[in-house]
């Protein structure tokens, strides 16, 4: 009988220490029931910096790409702009010539008047070449400016990304040691970092 009261005196204590630590975890996990919170940050977080990554690559193609046209546009300036000088010396050689007959004693010769109008419809020709010439080469020039400030602007954008992936990393590595530590300040602190990574990103997309 006295075996039996122990038993049953050991079987309640061991209920009763059961129904204790089933309490335990209960307030345990009420207590801890933000770090699942945490963890959903953390894939969230870890998400929109991918996207920033991608757009930050985005960025830096773009930037190559349009220094690249830039300098393309740029050789094909100077090349029409040799092109105008040639024909400035062509045209110069043109404006001595006829001045030089016109000066001359036969430049009333039927002959010296056919020549002289010759190096007029030369020189006419030279001039209006020059203007088309020039004008393909200011319209390279100002293709060029704008592959310029593409790129530029593109840098810019670039950078704000990098600044934003920077921001999100640390965000990620302060919500990942809270969900180890438990110490909820640090998960406060990393969605500060991440909301200033967003604002990096649209700072980025939306500056011109």
């Amino acid at each position: 009988m006295n075996e039996f009261q122990t038993e049953i005196a050991e079987l309640k204590t061991f209920i009763a220490d059961l129904k204790a630590d089933r309490t335990a975890t209960k307030e345990k996990e009420k207590r801890e029931g933000w770090t699942k919170y945490v963890s959903l940050s953390v894939v969230i977080i870890a998400v929109i910096a991918a996207i920033a990554a991608q757009w930050g690559g985005k960025y830096s193609s773009r930037v190559l790409s349009q220094l690249n046209d830039a300098t393309y546009y740029q050789t094909q300036s100077s090349d029409q702009w040799a092109f105008y000088q040639a024909k400035s010396i062509k045209l110069k050689a043109y404006e001595i010539g006829r001045d030089e007959l016109a000066r001359s004693v036969g430049a009333s010769d039927a002959e010296t008047v056919k020549v002289i109008k010759h190096y007029e419809e030369q020189i006419a020709s030279y001039k209006k070449e020059q203007k088309d010439i020039e004008a393909k080469a200011k319209e390279l020039e100002s293709k060029r400016d704008e592959a310029r400030k593409i790129a530029r602007l593109s840098s810019e954008k670039g950078s704000k990304m990098g600044l934003a992936i920077s921001f999100f990393s640390v965000a990620v590595a302060l919500a990942s040691i809270c969900t180890v530590t438990k110490k909820k300040p640090l998960w406060f602190v990393a969605l500060v970092f991440a909301g200033v990574a967003i604002t990096q990103m649209v700072m980025a997309w939306i500056s011109a």
